[in-house]
C-alpha cells in the first residue's frame, strides 16, 4: 500500500490554497512549519496554541471560522488542521476530525498501535506532500529539519517503523534527508554544533524521553510562551531562513489570549463511555492520546 498525494489533495483541497490564515503549536515544531508554509504557500501566521491557551491576533479573530491549525488536531467542525497525533481509540473517527489531515487517522491507527505511528514531524509530512526534497549538503540545514519532533532520534530508535513509512510515502528523496543519521559522527555534530547553537538562542527549554543510539544524547525540545518569548521566536525564524533559504514570516501581534483548562483521563474510561460521548459531555476542544493508557484534553468556557 502507498499513500497517494493526489488523494490527500482531493480530500483536503485547502492544502493547495494560498494566503490562508493559520495557527501553530507554540513550539519548535509549529514554528518551522510556519516558516515552510509562509515561504511556499504565503500563508499568514495569526496565532499560537499550546494545548491549553490560544493566542490570536486581530486577523486571527476576524478569520476565526476559516483558520487552519498546524501541528495540531482540533475538534470544532469549522476548524481545519494538519497534525500527527494518534486520534482514534475505537473504529470511529470523531466527526470534528474529518477535516484534519492526519496520516495516522488516514490509516485508521488506534491507541494500541503506537508502534506504527507516523514517526516524523508535521514539517516532514508537508515536505513530502509538496515534494520539497532538494536538500543542500549542509548538515546544519538537514538537522534543522530533522530536529522537528525529534525525527532524527526516532529514525535511530524505531527504524523498522521508519522504513515502513518511507515505503508508504513514495516518490521522495528520503536518502538525502536521512543520510548517516545513525552514525556516531552525526551525533557528535548534534552535541558539539547543533545543540549549542540552539542553547545560544535560548531555544532549548527541556528534554524529551528519547536518547540517541551512540552517545545517549537526550533529545532537546523548545516550547515558548507567546506572552514573553518573542526573542526565541524571532531568533529561530532567522535561523531557519539563514540555512534553509525560506522567507521569514511576520509574527502575529497578539491581541487576544483565550485561557483554557487541560485535563487527563484514563483511556479505559474513554473506551467504556465511547470517545464521541466523552467529547460531547465534556465539550472538548482538542485532545491528544499521549500513551496507550492516557488521553489529555482541553476545554474552553463556552462564553470564550
Amino acid at each position: 500500500m502507498n499513500i497517494n498525494r493526489n488523494i490527500i489533495f482531493e480530500k483536503f483541497s485547502w492544502l493547495k490554497e494560498k494566503n490562508k490564515h493559520f495557527v501553530i503549536s507554540a513550539d519548535y515544531d509549529g514554528l518551522i512549519c510556519a516558516s515552510f508554509l509562509s515561504h511556499y504557500l504565503n500563508w499568514k501566521l495569526v496565532g499560537y496554541y499550546n494545548m491549553q491557551n490560544i493566542w490570536l491576533s486581530d486577523h486571527g479573530l476576524h478569520n476565526k471560522n476559516d483558520l487552519i491549525w498546524v501541528d495540531l488536531n482540533i475538534l470544532p467542525k469549522v476548524g481545519k488542521s494538519i497534525g500527527g497525533q494518534i486520534a482514534m481509540v475505537d473504529n470511529l473517527n470523531p466527526s470534528g476530525l474529518k477535516t484534519s489531515c492526519n496520516l495516522n487517522t488516514l490509516l485508521k491507527l488506534k491507541h494500541t498501535e503506537f508502534h506504527k505511528k507516523f514517526p516524523f514531524s508535521t514539517l516532514i509530512f508537508l515536505m513530502w506532500l509538496f515534494k520539497i526534497d532538494n536538500f543542500s549538503n549542509n548538515l546544519m540545514s538537514r538537522l534543522i529539519i530533522l530536529h522537528s519532533d525529534s525525527s532524527w532520534v526516532k529514525f535511530q530508535k524505531y527504524n523498522n517503523n521508519v522504513q515502513n513509512w518511507m515505503k508508504l510515502l513514495t516518490d521522495y528523496n528520503w536518502h538525502n534527508l536521512t543520510y548517516n543519521i545513525d552514525k556516531i559522527e552525526f551525533e557528535h555534530f548534534v552535541d558539539q554544533k547543533f545543540y549549542p547553537t540552539l542553547l545560544s538562542m535560548n531555544a532549548s527549554t527541556g528534554f524529551s524521553k528519547l536518547k540517541s543510539k551512540h552517545l545517549g544524547i537526550k533529545s532537546r525540545e523548545c516550547r515558548f510562551n507567546p506572552d514573553w518569548d518573542e526573542d526565541i521566536v524571532l531568533n529561530l525564524l532567522k535561523f531557519f531562513s539563514q540555512y534553509l533559504g525560506w522567507n521569514t514570516p511576520s509574527i502575529p501581534s497578539v491581541k487576544n489570549r483565550i485561557l483554557g483548562e487541560k485535563f487527563s483521563i484514563d483511556l479505559d474510561q474513554v473506551l467504556e463511555k465511547g470517545l464521541k460521548n466523552i467529547i460531547k459531555d465534556k465539550n472538548i476542544f482538542s485532545y491528544a492520546i499521549t500513551s496507550k493508557n492516557k488521553m489529555k484534553y482541553t476545554v474552553f468556557n463556552p462564553i470564550k
